[in-house]
């Protein structure tokens, strides 16, 4: 995804312009757009022409049309995305509050408009557009002379750059040159690294090469980084995996990822974060129930008191038609994370599980939303129970004035 541009108000309205570049960012899009948003896009529209002997004539014309959403529909087998909703921008081809439904495209820019931009929507966007902080694999694919420095996120790879230098053969009683070339090389690729690899966020970089080049790689790296200091290579050399491959083109990475060795290495990776996550949560709650809770109401609380370690939610509930819903949700995040609540040392991890993905259709089984604990609460089931009925007191209150009141005007 690209960021076309951005304005949000003081008072978090605002929008977006976005161009969607491939079918990860339509799963992306259909976390952002929700009910009550304008969605401004090019669309196809049937119009059907009367001529002046009466005859109707039918076409479809490509436009620009703002409408107001009222559904959105996300095909995940072709990811595609449908966005229905009225027009509210004056258009020659379709009339004020006209129904319509856009089909977003690949390739083509639409405008999100939101009364309220929340720090959910906000974070997917900088997540979308920022391929360097959602690739979890890094790799340096190469041959003498030739090098492509990759990031391999969970639908793509993407090469970052390709370095190709020409290294003179080796002559018979002197090897300078090609020596010389070599250093240079290694050096080109060394500062490559540096620059595209965010040794943070990547769990692993593979050197691959056909013969030893992936080894001499590595010791000049590695030798610099000792001479010059540089912590991010020195802090991380752990990382440094060499695979053999068949040469350094592009396409040999796919032979790299599909090793034993590699494939060892991406069980580290984003990919299972949240499974871990979910199978640790299952653990504690059958060791140590009272640091392991779902549900919306016993999660508030845990988090009220600074306790949660770990929170996990799915996506769907951001998605929920119903904007308290979302608010209340949003806000528990926040407040894990600090921002807000009464427990200021209480900040914790926040996951956000995709829908998508098994490990996101089994904690929607338990609500969407759980949490492992830094300490037990043992208290808080009874806590949440006190609550529900106090809860339901008010309500049976309010119902039975509102019942005496409707009594008293009728007689």
């Amino acid at each position: 995804m690209k960021l076309i541009s951005k304005f949000i108000d003081k008072d978090s309205s605002g929008q977006v312009t976005l161009l969607p570049e491939e079918q990860e960012d339509m799963w992306h899009a259909y976390n952002l757009i929700a009910k009550g948003d304008s969605l401004k896009a090019t669309t196809i529209r049937r119009v059907v022409s009367e001529s002046a002997t009466g005859s109707t004539d039918k076409s479809t014309v490509r436009t620009v049309l703002t409408i107001q959403v009222e559904a959105v529909e996300f095909d995940t087998r072709a990811c595609m995305l449908r966005v229905a909703g009225r027009n509210v921008v004056e258009n020659k081809f379709v009339k004020m509050g006209g129904y319509h439904t856009i089909d977003l495209e690949l390739q083509r820019t639409f405008t999100l408009a939101k009364h309220s931009w929340d720090i959910i929507a906000l974070e997917r966007i900088d997540d979308a557009c920022n391929i360097a902080a959602r690739a979890d694999v890094a790799a340096v694919v190469l041959q003498d002379g030739l090098a492509n420095i990759c990031l391999v996120t969970q639908n793509m790879t993407i090469v970052r750059q390709r370095i190709e230098t020409n290294i003179p053969r080796k002559r018979k009683g002197s090897a300078t040159n090609h020596d010389k070339a070599v250093v240079k090389f290694y050096d080109q690729v060394y500062q490559a690294v540096l620059r595209h690899v965010d040794f943070d966020v990547v769990k692993v970089l593979i050197i691959a090469s056909p013969g030893f080049v992936k080894e001499a790689l590595q010791a000049h790296m590695l030798a610099t980084a000792l001479r010059t200091d540089t912590r991010s290579i020195l802090d991380n050399r752990r990382k440094l995996l060499l695979v053999p491959c068949s040469s350094g083109q592009k396409h040999a990475l796919t032979e790299v990822l599909a090793q034993p060795a590699v494939q060892a290495q991406l069980a580290d990776t984003k990919y299972a974060r949240e499974v871990r996550a979910l199978n640790r949560f299952y653990t504690v709650l059958a060791q140590d129930p009272d640091r392991a809770f779902y549900g919306y109401d016993h999660v508030r609380l845990a988090a009220e008191r600074g306790a949660v370690e770990v929170l996990m939610v799915t996506d769907e509930l951001f998605r929920s038609a119903d904007i308290p819903t979302r608010r209340k949700y949003i806000a528990l995040v926040e407040q894990v994370r600090g921002g807000s609540g009464n427990a200021a040392n209480g900040v914790g991890q926040v996951l956000v599980f995709s829908s998508l993905h098994t490990s996101g259709e089994q904690l929607a089984q338990l609500t969407g939303v759980a949490a492992v604990l830094h300490f037990p609460l043992p208290d808080i089931e009874e806590v949440a129970a006190a609550e529900q009925e106090e809860e339901a007191e008010r309500q049976r209150l309010a119902e039975a004035e509102a019942g005496g009141g409707d009594g008293g005007a009728g007689r």
